[in-house]
């Protein structure tokens, strides 16, 4: 059986289509700007050595994720983002490769 993914979307908000920048495009600029930072954000906090930094980035990584989530949220609210549902076999399937990882782990976390 071939099912195809279908997409999860809310009912899209109308912009103007225009040269000029929309909400969309600036709320879709800001979300891939927060994306570029917790990202950049983590490299850091894996390479700082002194705790007192180490906790002020943590600090920072934190709000600029929890920004991104609510970008995030709001342009799927306005139908501006979209994700794909996958099949449910896919998703046991890969369920099942991991938990096989788990046991080859040193030691497993409860």
């Amino acid at each position: 059986m071939n099912q195809t993914s279908s997409k999860i979307q809310n009912p899209e908000t109308a912009v103007p289509k225009t040269p000029q920048m929309n909400e969309r495009d600036f709320l879709n600029d800001q979300l891939t700007t927060e994306k570029y930072m917790t990202a950049s954000y983590n490299i850091a906090l894996n390479e700082a050595s002194n705790q007192a930094l180490y906790q002020d980035l943590a600090t920072i990584f934190k709000e600029t994720q929890d920004c991104q989530r609510n970008l995030y949220n709001l342009m799927f609210k306005n139908g501006w983002y979209a994700v794909e549902q996958e099949q449910q076999q896919k998703v046991q399937q890969s369920f099942q490769q991991f938990s096989g990882y788990k046991s080859q782990l040193p030691y497993t976390v409860q």
